[in-house]
């Protein structure tokens, strides 16, 4: 294809046009260019040498008293197993389980032939030795009054070996006398003794109290003692008071205290409150819970609350005067926790404290921080000790916990 020569030319202006656009396109994007790096160099400059923004709340003081929520067992002030102190055979019963009984109330009659027997055997044994006792008493005035006689006869009358032979017999008498006597003894101790088995015919209650199982019916064949092989007649309980027993952590142990005031509350009875105190505590820490045992006594006059009920207690504790800080306002380092605190010219200064109680979104210092000092929240690893800072003043310390430090 032949080219003509204007053609040729326009070509060659119309490349040295765009050369031309292109050369200055180039120059204007690396002036815009160094210029947006000049302002932002500037503008980084000017950041960089600004105090940080942080944000502060004010330690206060933490209060004199907490309220300390632990979950307790329910158990009944006394609890037994009643077994039966004589064998036979359950003649009666007159509880049942939920019956209210009272001290001294017969629960349930057994009938004891084979001790029925025993008693009477024991009281004709006890009969014959008393008898056996008036025998020995005639044979012993007689001795006596035979030796008597014989002591006092002239010498030559009688021998001495006759006077010492009558003497033996008075005293041989008043032996058999004596264990007369003995015998007499033991048979009265054991008439007493089945005496007063055939008291425990009659199954008596131990106190005021509930019947809370019934393990026999008429005709039961019941065996006396409590070992593993023996058959409970009742189990009974008593529900006025009450005891619970709580496991409170070990980091708490030290602020129970017996006679601190516990309330005490139920899923089961909403809107209801029992007032009771500390009574006892175990004065030992579980070495596998790390928990120690407090009994907390209350009263329970309508006996709402049963043995073995899950329940909340609340208790009211005295605590010493610390300062208190969110946990936000915590660092925690290698060298242990700290709180970064800003003094009056803005300036950050580190503070090794101790933790006297965690409570969660806010923490009990024993030591470092005093009430009045401003604490930072959430501090940045970028801010070192005696930096300066922009602090403004969170709204509430506790809410702020979450807020992130810029």
């Amino acid at each position: 294809m032949n080219v003509t020569p204007g053609a040729g030319r326009r070509m060659q202006i119309l490349a040295g046009g765009v050369a031309i656009l292109l050369l200055v396109g180039f120059f204007l994007v690396h002036h815009f260019r160094s210029r947006d790096e000049s302002l932002l160099a500037q503008t980084t400059a000017e950041q960089s040498g600004a105090p940080l923004p942080v944000d502060v709340v004010t330690a206060r003081p933490s209060p004199t008293t907490q309220t300390l929520m632990l979950p307790g067992e329910t158990a009944a002030w006394y609890e037994s197993t009643i077994y039966a102190r004589v064998n036979g055979y359950v003649a009666k019963w007159y509880v049942d389980i939920g019956d209210q009984v009272r001290k001294g109330q017969i629960l349930a009659a057994i009938d004891t032939p084979e001790l029925d027997a025993q008693l009477v055997a024991a009281q004709a044994k006890l009969h014959a030795s008393e008898a056996l006792v008036k025998v020995r008493e005639a044979e012993a005035e007689f001795a006596k009054t035979t030796y008597e006689r014989w002591r006092g006869s002239p010498k030559g009358v009688v021998s001495d070996q006759e006077r010492e032979a009558k003497k033996a017999d008075f005293d041989s008498a008043v032996a058999r006398l004596n264990a007369a006597h003995a015998q007499v003894n033991l048979d009265e101790a054991d008439v007493d003794r089945l005496t007063a088995l055939t008291a425990f015919k009659q199954v008596a209650a131990p106190y005021d109290g509930t019947i809370i199982e019934r393990r026999i019916d008429i005709g039961n064949l019941v065996t006396a003692g409590s070992t593993a092989n023996t058959t409970p007649l009742y189990r009974m309980s008593q529900d006025n008071p009450m005891r619970v027993f709580i496991d409170v952590p070990q980091r708490a142990a030290g602020d129970i205290a017996v006679g601190a005031p516990a309330r005490v509350t139920a899923s089961e009875l909403p809107n209801r409150d029992f007032v009771g105190t500390v009574a006892r505590t175990s004065q030992s820490i579980n070495t596998r819970a790390r928990t120690l045992r407090v009994e907390v006594d209350l009263a329970n006059p309508d006996e709402k609350l049963v043995p073995g009920m899950y329940v909340e207690v609340r208790f009211g504790l005295k605590t010493q005067a610390l300062a208190q800080v969110p946990a936000a306002a915590m660092v925690f380092r290698a060298s242990g926790p700290q709180v970064a605190v800003v003094d009056s010219d803005n300036t950050v200064h580190f503070r090794d404290v101790t933790i006297a109680r965690d409570n969660g979104p806010v923490v009990d210092i024993g030591s470092g921080v005093s009430p009045g000092d401003k604490v930072v929240l959430n501090i940045s690893s970028q801010i070192a000790e005696g930096d300066k800072v922009s602090a403004s003043e969170a709204d509430d310390g506790i809410a702020s916990a979450g807020k992130p430090t810029q």
